[in-house]
């Protein structure tokens, strides 16, 4: 009885929270942690952990379709997962291997055209994971409507000292002019390319810690940050609502911060002229939301009513 009426209300919230969320984010990543606590906490071996939570991340993937979300990166094996045991080790090699090869002749991936992609230090891999990778990639590498991207053998630090590494080289080798070195140029040479900037991030299992997870793509673009305490195996899709709200509240609050920063610029050039209000106006109208634009707008208004 008590198993029913959790249930029933589980199903309402999350038709209330569903309710609630608009457009939502882009891109979402997620750092899968708490699989071996969970694991460890039913008296398992962590193998069975990281089964659960395989399962979840398909779950996950069918939400961020259904919600509208064009992009997932989950986060699979760091480079310090190296550190772990080789027993360990070996069997997060064969689930990986063997989801990656699950996904790519998965219906519902052709159907919903999802093209997968492996981010990270790839040839440190083991040779049946590699080719797992290239299979994955081969079978859905011409599908442009959603991207999953699989980081693996990933770190951030290491991410960021390759393309810096990569761009001195091309500096000393006559290739690439210092002066040219913009974000463009650095953003080319990530592993994780072409991938769009993060708006949400979300971890399992109690921490709160980012992990060095997409640096470049989350931390340069503000993304809003969902820590849950659920382990990943128990992730629920109330969980997953629950984090897009968050990232929704984030930007309505940054919008409206935005916003007011650029009215009171407007205010703060009132002794200038018209003309020169108005490129200032212009400028920042382009950076602005609908709401925000036309707020702006008012002020000018206003401006120019006291002018007369």
């Amino acid at each position: 009885m008590h198993s029913r009426v959790r249930s029933w209300l589980d199903r309402a919230y999350e038709r209330l929270l569903r309710r609630d969320i608009d457009d939502g984010p882009d891109h979402v990543a997620i750092i899968m942690d708490g699989n071996r606590r969970y694991a460890r906490e039913r008296g398992d071996e962590a193998t069975a952990g990281h089964r659960e939570g395989s399962r979840t991340t398909e779950q996950v993937l069918r939400w961020c379709q259904d919600l509208g979300v064009e992009e997932l990166t989950v986060y699979a094996f760091s480079t310090e997962n190296f550190d772990r045991s080789r027993e360990e080790r070996e069997h997060l090699f064969d689930l990986i291997e063997s989801k990656l090869r699950e996904f790519a002749d998965a219906e519902g991936v052709h159907e919903n055209e999802v093209c997968i992609r492996a981010l990270g230090q790839v040839d440190r891999l083991p040779d049946r994971v590699c080719e797992a990778v290239d299979y994955a990639e081969g079978r859905t590498e011409t599908y442009d409507r959603f991207r999953l991207n699989v980081a693996v053998a990933y770190g951030g630090r290491a991410e960021l000292l390759g393309a810096a590494r990569d761009t001195l080289r091309a500096v000393e080798a006559g290739r690439l002019d210092p002066e040219d070195i913009d974000v463009d140029e650095i953003d080319r040479r990530l592993y994780a390319r072409p991938v769009r900037d993060v708006d949400l991030i979300v971890r399992t299992g109690g921490a709160e810690r980012t992990s060095n997870f997409l640096p470049w793509h989350a931390n340069g673009n503000e993304a809003a940050v969902f820590f849950c305490a659920p382990y990943w195996p128990e992730f629920s899709k109330v969980d997953f609502l629950r984090a897009i709200r968050t990232y929704e509240s984030r930007e309505a609050s940054w919008r409206h911060t935005r916003t007011d920063r650029a009215v009171a610029l407007v205010r703060a050039v009132a002794g200038s002229s018209l003309v020169e209000t108005r490129e200032v106006v212009g400028r920042l109208r382009e950076q602005l939301p609908r709401g925000g634009a036309e707020e702006l707008s008012a002020e000018l208004d206003h401006k120019d009513r006291t002018a007369e």
